[in-house]
């Protein structure tokens, strides 16, 4: 139903009465940061006014989402939450997939399943989003048999990958902004079959090449952190697995998650870089007055907090200016470089 009339929706202002209404729009509980959450939402109510305006009438005037440089300055500029679903499916491929395979998720679920694979999922659901009030056990209705279906559903659709820890937050994020599970299936199966290179695989292959890639990256871009990191072996792995891993979900505010996963959707993976890269780019003071892994460790988790990253209008502005270039050239022959360096060193450990 791509051509639906999608009715104007106006952002309002966050308020709160008292402490047990500190939630986002989202479902999360924000007890820590509700404050500065408000400050920044409603500033960032205008921007969303102005960009729910533009995209309905472009919308309207073309209801088939086209990939042109139009919708891809619209899609950099944010989504409207309206629009987000109908233009994550429409830029990623799924929709597609769920048009020419009708009824294959429905049939996913009604299939024998596999045991391991059933208990392994059912472990950590409440584990997933604790802090949101649409996944507690006691919600009505909770979100969390939605989010078993699909990820059940995916465990036996991509067979090589089952279940793996950080999928129910992906599964998860994509169920509350699209309400919908055939949606989040197929948007899962975009991100994990296509749009990101081989993270989810038992041998994690696509996230370990990638870690190292960040490192190539920063080591012409901000060679001075290259030199600090390069005294620690190992050490990308410990500070962005997660950062990759979650798509940034729990590692940086929730509205600059959505903003980053638009362009993922639509530019593909090359976007986590540009993100990761602004994010060490810019605090590189901070960064470089490590003294030892443990402040390293300790500054990495810093600088995805406070205001930087909060304020998601003007981050996502840095993210393609900060970094400088970055072209999918690039980034693919880094990953050709670094994916044979972990293959040659796994073939020589005992």
């Amino acid at each position: 139903t791509m051509d639906r009339e999608v009715e104007e929706t106006t952002a309002q202002p966050v308020t709160s009465n008292d402490d047990n209404e500190r939630i986002d729009a989202y479902g999360f509980e924000r007890h820590r940061d509700f404050e500065s959450y408000k400050e920044m939402m409603n500033e960032y109510v205008a921007v969303l006014n102005r960009r729910s305006k533009r995209w309905s009438k472009l919308l309207q005037e073309k209801p088939q989402v086209e990939k042109n440089l139009t919708v891809k300055r619209y899609v950099r500029k944010g989504v409207p939450n309206e629009h987000r679903a109908r233009i994550w499916m429409a830029a990623s491929g799924a929709q597609e997939q769920l048009e020419s395979n009708p009824g294959y998720y429905q049939s996913l679920l009604t299939v024998e399943h596999d045991t391991k694979l059933k208990e392994t999922i059912h472990t950590d659901m409440h584990r997933t989003f604790p802090d949101n009030v649409l996944f507690k056990t006691k919600a009505e209705p909770s979100l969390q048999r939605v989010l078993y279906n699909v990820l059940l559903a995916y465990g036996h659709h991509n067979k090589a990958v089952g279940y793996c820890q950080g999928m129910n937050f992906i599964a998860g994020y994509l169920i509350i902004i699209t309400k919908d599970e055939e949606k989040s299936f197929w948007l899962m199966d975009a991100l994990l079959g296509r749009i990101l290179p081989d993270y989810y695989s038992p041998a994690m292959l696509g996230l370990k090449t990638d870690q190292e890639v960040l490192g190539e990256l920063v080591k012409t871009k901000a060679p001075a952190i290259g030199q600090l990191m390069a005294q620690y072996p190992g050490i990308w792995t410990l500070v962005v697995s997660r950062w990759f891993i979650c798509l940034y979900i729990d590692i940086l505010p929730i509205e600059t998650v959505l903003r980053i996963w638009d362009c993922l959707f639509y530019e593909g993976s090359k976007v986590l870089f540009r993100v990761a890269l602004t994010l060490i780019i810019h605090h590189q003071p901070e960064i470089l007055r490590s003294r030892s892994l443990q402040d390293v460790c300790e500054c990495f988790k810093q600088i995805t907090c406070g205001a930087f990253t909060l304020d998601c209008h003007t981050f996502m502005q840095k993210i393609f200016t900060e970094p400088g270039s970055l072209s999918m050239a690039t980034v693919d022959k880094l990953r050709d470089k670094c994916r044979q360096q972990i293959l040659e060193d796994e073939s020589r450990q005992p």
